[in-house]
């Protein structure tokens, strides 16, 4: 029955604790227990008190090799079973090969001096088993004393193994935590490099849309500078004109002149005839002197009047040439300030110029820095992981021997990710590069304009040098012009101010960048500094083991060395009590009598 018992139990997966106790199990069940623990992978508790099994010796070596191949099995108990010394010795080499027997219980049986030193010398290559009973088998204390040193030794040495378990453990959830981490740092770098890349390409573009309104702008100023030649040609014409009416004036001024000679000499003429036809009437005429007289007080009256609007005329001539001279001081004075005002919107003009080129060449220096510094923040990272990662990998490998798959896959993520970024950071510097070519194309081709600019400017001038008339006209345009520049220096001086505040928006989200980088080296030291304090408490808690181990080791030599002179000193004293019993049976009368038969 119990044969048909375990043997249908060999393939059962539920039964945890078996109980055989008091049974009389025999060589048949002793070799169908061993069959079990062959093939059974559930049982964790056996009971075979009272059942003579040590009486068998085959079925109990049947059951002892099965027991040796059995890793499951943690409570064996086998009290009251005669075992002698060969079956201890069988039990001591099953021991030897199992791995799993925590607690064995062999009180009551006859396992004696030589049994106990074959378990004590298995619990040497044995380091399970935790608990040995070996009560009321005839074994000396000090073999007893022994036993209970090396099942402590086993306990605590399962503890440190549980202890340093649950230590790889933790330290494998927080590697695969700081793995975590690192994946997620690494995508906000790549979300920071990508909004980088954004903002550059904005920038671009409104640096783009700046060059494209400044080229506006100079179209503008071109516009600007051939209405001011078609203006000029329009006061050359009115000058053309004037010059014209000056000469018709001139004309009528030297008929005017002529006229009145010929009238003085009319008169003149007339006066003359009038004094002869007087004297040749004086005679005929003394009647008419009083209408002569008056005659000639009209006469006179006449040409004082004629004299008067001659001198009033040459008044006029005076005042007319005056000004003209006035006319055309002030035409000169107010070609000069033309010029200085020209002058000085060249110097306006250039000083906008070279303005908006310092502030290109500093936002590709500030470009170029911002590059480097990303650059070499990158590059410390990297450094600081490939560190990060050569420790963890240190620890892994004192640790447990199996993290050296995921170091190497490690190693492989993150040889990737290196060459993505290179590549990223590769592909940024030649758009950067490219940008900053296509920036200076743009000054180039600005300074071309500049040039032609300086070039119409100078036309200008020269025929503003040819401007004499009509001042006045060409103030007001020039007031014009200078509220026109004006107005669109106001609109760069805008625009820069627009670019400073988006430059000023980068560096405070480069520096809140900053600040959660360093936020994350903060936290990194923190957990290497954990990592470090686990570290050295492991290797600490290790030494002390070790110094614990060598001192039991030293503690089982002078047990030894102890063992072997009570050993010696237990033969002496055998040998003495055989020599005195082989005396006094020599000596009493019993041996007398036998000596005589």
């Amino acid at each position: 029955g119990v044969k048909l018992l375990l043997h249908g139990l060999c393939s059962n997966t539920t039964v945890k604790s078996l109980d055989l106790k008091g049974n009389n199990l025999r060589t048949v069940g002793a070799e169908a227990l061993g069959k079990l623990l062959r093939q059974n992978k559930s049982i964790r508790s056996l009971i075979l008190e009272w059942n003579s099994l040590g009486v068998w010796e085959e079925g109990f070596s049947i059951f002892c090799q099965g027991l040796g191949a059995n890793n499951f099995l943690q409570r064996l108990d086998l009290r009251n079973n005669q075992i002698n010394h060969q079956g201890a010795a069988e039990l001591a080499m099953a021991l030897k090969q199992n791995a799993s027997l925590q607690e064995l219980d062999l009180r009551w049986n006859n396992i004696g001096l030589l049994g106990g030193r074959a378990l004590l010398n298995c619990l040497h290559s044995n380091k399970t088993l935790k608990r040995l009973e070996l009560a009321g088998n005839n074994v000396p204390s000090d073999i007893l004393k022994a036993v209970e040193q090396a099942t402590d030794h086993n306990q605590d040495r399962q503890t440190i193994l549980r202890e340093t378990q649950n230590r790889a453990c933790i330290l494998s959830k927080e590697v695969l935590s700081l793995k975590d981490e690192k994946a997620k740092q690494f995508l906000d770098l790549m979300d920071t490099i990508d909004k980088q890349r954004e903002e550059i390409a904005r920038s671009g573009r409104m640096s783009a849309a700046q060059v494209s309104q400044l080229q506006e702008a100079l179209d503008e100023q071109h516009s600007i500078m051939n209405s001011l030649k078609a203006k000029l040609q329009m006061t050359e014409a009115a000058l053309a004109l004037s010059e014209q009416k000056v000469h018709n004036l001139g004309e009528l001024l030297n008929a005017t002149k002529q006229e009145q000679t010929s009238m003085v000499e009319r008169h003149f003429a007339e006066l003359q005839q009038q004094k002869q036809e007087g004297a040749d009437r004086e005679g005929k005429l003394l009647r008419d002197l009083s209408a002569a007289s008056e005659k000639n007080l009209l006469l006179r009256n006449q040409v004082d009047e004629l004299e008067k609007k001659c001198k009033v005329q040459q008044d006029q001539l005076f005042q007319v040439k005056q000004d003209l001279t006035n006319t055309t001081a002030e035409l000169k004075l107010r070609a000069v300030q033309a010029e200085e005002r020209l002058e000085m919107e060249k110097r306006r003009f250039k000083q906008s110029l070279e303005d908006m080129e310092s502030l290109r060449l500093k936002e590709v220096d500030h470009m170029t820095q911002h590059i480097e510094a990303s650059e070499r923040s990158m590059q410390d990272r990297i450094q600081r992981l490939e560190a990060i990662r050569i420790a963890l990998e240190e620890e892994l490998s004192q640790v447990k021997a199996a993290a050296l798959t995921e170091r190497g896959q490690a190693e492989e993520e993150l040889i990737k990710v290196r060459n993505q970024a290179r590549l990223e950071e590769q592909q940024r510097l030649e758009y950067l590069e490219e940008k900053l070519r296509l920036m200076t194309e743009s000054r180039d081709e600005a300074q071309n304009c500049c040039l032609k600019q300086k070039q119409m400017v100078a036309e200008a001038q020269a025929k503003a040098n040819q401007l004499s008339l009509h001042a006045d006209g060409l103030r007001r345009r020039l007031e014009e012009l200078q509220q026109d520049l004006n107005s669109k220096e106001e609109e760069k001086v805008t625009e820069v101010n627009k670019v400073k505040v988006e430059l000023q928006e980068q560096i405070g989200h480069l520096q809140a960048e900053r600040t959660a980088q360093e936020g994350l080296r903060e936290k990194i030291a923190a957990l290497e500094r954990q990592l470090k304090a686990l570290s050295s408490n492991h290797r600490e808690a290790l030494l002390d083991k070790e110094g614990e181990i060598s001192l039991l080791q030293e503690k089982l030599r002078m047990k030894e060395a102890d063992i072997s002179r009570m050993r010696e000193e237990e033969a002496q004293r055998a040998s003495f009590l055989q020599n005195a019993i082989m005396a006094y049976v020599q000596g009493s009368p019993l041996g007398t009598r036998s000596s005589g038969k």
